[in-house]
């Protein structure tokens, strides 16, 4: 690129890579990703590196897989190294902000590269560590759980404490308009990372938004016959702790579906006024625009719920970019990429020196051009016992579950629903075979080796017993509440 261009990096939390309506969704409406997909290009196998928020998010951040880092699931991030991708690009001569969800461990509040971070993180009712929270304050808002009403009621849809205009969305669109503005007289070229915590749970739309999908024409979730068989464990224990396990209300479902579809048709609403404020400073067409997100959520199909596994519902994503002249406008790129592809696409888009990292991610231009020679990509939850681990290229899903013993192989060409484990069909070995292997190499190179063990001349998992899921057959047992910091009932006769 001769001219070093703008940089916008959309991002959503939990949000499928089905939610877009030009790329095959008859029910959402998408108005402004539609704009991304017909004047851009569309990945229609993008998969997150770790099908939960802080390791896919670290991932992103650096570039690297989640066996760098030994982060598989939410916990403590690594410390910075000063290798991040706003850090390089701020080396390069970037202004660099953050506004909105970041999920940084343990310090919420920390920069990790970026020049200037707005705060706006999930579960925070408190002031004093989170930019929305206090602009709530300030402006005399309610405060309390401003995105919803979390424990018991994490996955009942619920209409939003705050109407648009003061909605956690809005103020991410509202604080990227305001950055724009600031930008579009000045010299320096700029990366704006704009993350919204919608459409993860709760889903909380605001009025009238709340109404925009109703519950009876929701399409029902994809539950194929034989869906227990392809569960693991994961899906198992998360469908308890997130209250989801005790009989299938389909109604209730279609009316979760309808307020998830809410939450993202407000988020394209904002991504429109974002892209206007670009367009109306003369700075769109100079601007790389990239839609992503972190993981995706079951949503009811396979009678599931949470992120957290390796069936495309939780671990394929949404990924679109628009940069006239390097992204072809109406493209659909079938090339297998990864959220680890985003911090080497900016960097090269921004001429930024990379040559002190260590990169694992290719340039999506490439991948868009159909010049990228990688065939997979992987990703992994937990590790040990509980590990889960996938590589998909553009034919075919190779998953194992070491808590379960078990391998799942998903043909994406014929089976693209993943209705069918062909893992045991010996018509399906050599393909099996082919990526069990080119997974376990991505293991040696990357980590953790040991999850793979040799014996008598022979390579193969790593035995582990099965994991003990007794405990569910109590029926409370493992039931969470993730209030964070909410107010509390404090009344004199009721809580004394």
């Amino acid at each position: 690129m001769a001219t070093r261009p703008n940089i916008l990096l959309f991002f959503t939390d939990m949000q499928r890579a089905d939610t877009i309506h030009a790329l095959g969704n008859p029910v959402i409406r998408t108005p402004n990703l539609d704009r991304l997909v017909h004047e851009g290009t569309a990945f229609a196998s993008a998969y997150t590196p770790c099908p939960v928020c802080v390791p896919a998010r670290w991932c992103m951040h650096y570039g690297q897989y989640t066996g760098r880092s030994g982060l598989y699931d939410n916990g403590r991030m690594p410390e910075d190294n000063g290798l991040s991708l706003p850090a390089v690009l701020s080396r390069a001569g970037y202004r660099t902000q953050a506004i909105g969800k970041c999920h940084f461990t343990p310090d919420k509040l920390a920069r990790r590269g970026f020049d200037a971070r707005l705060v706006q993180e999930e579960g925070c009712s408190n002031p004093e560590t989170d930019d929305y929270v206090r602009w709530l304050r300030d402006h005399g808002y309610n405060y309390d759980e401003p995105h919803g009403t979390r424990g018991e009621m994490y996955y009942t849809p619920q209409v939003s404490l705050h109407g648009e205009a003061d909605h956690p969305s809005q103020w991410i669109g509202d604080r990227s308009i305001e950055f724009l503005k600031e930008q579009a007289s000045g010299g320096q070229p700029w990366f704006l990372f704009s993350s919204f915590i919608h459409p993860h749970p709760p889903c909380a739309p605001p009025k009238p938004w709340h109404k925009l999908y109703r519950a009876p024409f929701m399409p029902l979730p994809h539950v194929p016959p034989d869906w227990e068989s392809m569960l693991t464990w994961i899906n198992r224990h998360q469908n308890r702790y997130k209250y989801r396990d005790q009989g299938i209300d389909r109604n209730l479902v279609r009316g979760i579906k309808a307020y998830y579809y809410a939450t993202v048709s407000f988020v394209d609403y904002q991504v429109g006024r974002i892209l206007a404020a670009l367009e109306q400073s003369g700075q769109l067409d100079r601007t790389l625009v990239v839609f992503a997100s972190d993981h995706g959520e079951y949503l009811g199909d396979y009678n599931c719920f949470g992120k957290r596994s390796m069936h495309d519902p939780a671990v394929r994503i949404p990924l679109l970019a628009r940069m006239p002249g390097h992204f072809p406008a109406g493209q659909i790129c079938a090339a297998p990429v990864s959220l680890v592809d985003i911090f080497p696409t900016f960097a090269h888009a921004a001429t930024a020196d990379t040559s002190d990292l260590a990169l694992d991610g290719i340039d999506l231009t490439d991948a868009a051009a159909g010049a990228a020679t990688r065939e997979c990509v992987f990703s992994q939850f937990s590790r040990d016992d509980r590990a889960i681990y996938m590589a998909a290229n553009r034919e075919w899903k190779y998953v194992y579950s070491v808590g379960d013993r078990r391998e799942f192989l998903f043909d994406r060409i014929h089976d693209p629903a993943e209705t069918r484990n062909r893992a045991g069909i010996r018509l399906a070995a050599r393909p099996k075979n082919t990526m069990k292997q080119a997974l376990m190499n991505h293991l040696r190179t990357y980590g953790p080796a040991d999850a793979i063990a040799e014996s008598d001349g022979k390579t193969d998992w790593r035995p582990y017993p099965r994991l003990d899921l007794s405990y569910l057959d109590d029926p409370d047992a493992e039931l969470l509440f993730q209030d964070h910091d909410a107010f509390v009932l404090d009344r004199p006769g009721y809580t004394d």
